[in-house]
């Protein structure tokens, strides 16, 4: 009797040191096929902020200027805005004949935006005339989704330029209304942001009563 139990208790052992070793190879195998699975890449939206620099096209009609206004030299700027504003009447009226807008709206901006100083700087970095943000000095630390939000604007010698101020910020006010359908819209664009409607009433306003 003893013999037989001597027999069969090695059988014993070795039949759970086998099982234990496959268990552990099992266990094993798992560990290595769950960490060759490839793991989701989880990114966050990105959220595109973008500055409109539209083309000119042709705005609404109700910032068209009419038939008896010509950029000929001549001035079709309201008498009534002050003279800081109508010093540069004759290349307000060029330009926004140009663009096909009325020179009162863009004689509007600019006596709100600079009260006709051409050498306007704003705290945000806008220059001149019309307060256009150049690719340069403050306004060069404005970031888009791609990079800085005015790389392709002009830079700030050119755009302290009355001339050339006056040209660039009255085709981009085209653009935007043309892009926006109304005057109002594109004015909401063209104003600074977080401020809602308030710019573009305003310089609605100041249209309308020098009209």
């Amino acid at each position: 009797m003893y013999s037989v139990q001597k027999a069969i208790f090695p059988g014993i052992l070795l039949g759970m040191i086998v099982l234990i070793g496959l268990t552990r190879m099992i266990g094993s195998a798992q560990i290595v096929l769950a960490s060759t699975e490839e793991a989701p890449v989880l990114q966050a939206e990105a959220i595109p902020l973008s500055i409109d620099d539209p083309a000119p096209p042709e705005t609404p009609a109700d910032a068209k200027p009419s038939s008896s206004e010509s950029a000929d030299g001549e001035c079709a700027v309201s008498s009534t805005y002050p003279q800081a504003v109508l010093r540069w009447c004759s290349l307000i009226t060029r330009y926004a004949v140009e663009a096909n807008l009325d020179p009162n709206l863009v004689a509007a901006v600019i006596l709100q935006e600079s009260g006709g100083n051409p050498e306007a700087y704003s705290r945000s970095g806008a220059v001149g005339l019309m307060q256009v943000m150049p690719r340069d000095g403050i306004a060069a630390g404005f970031q888009c989704i791609n990079g800085p939000c005015f790389a392709s604007r002009p830079g700030m010698a050119e755009l302290l330029d009355p001339e050339f101020n006056i040209a660039y910020g009255t085709r981009m006010l085209a653009g935007l209304i043309q892009k926006r359908g109304s005057v109002r819209d594109g004015l909401f664009a063209y104003g600074p942001m977080n401020v809602g409607y308030s710019y573009a009433d305003k310089i609605l306003a100041i249209y309308e009563s020098h009209r």
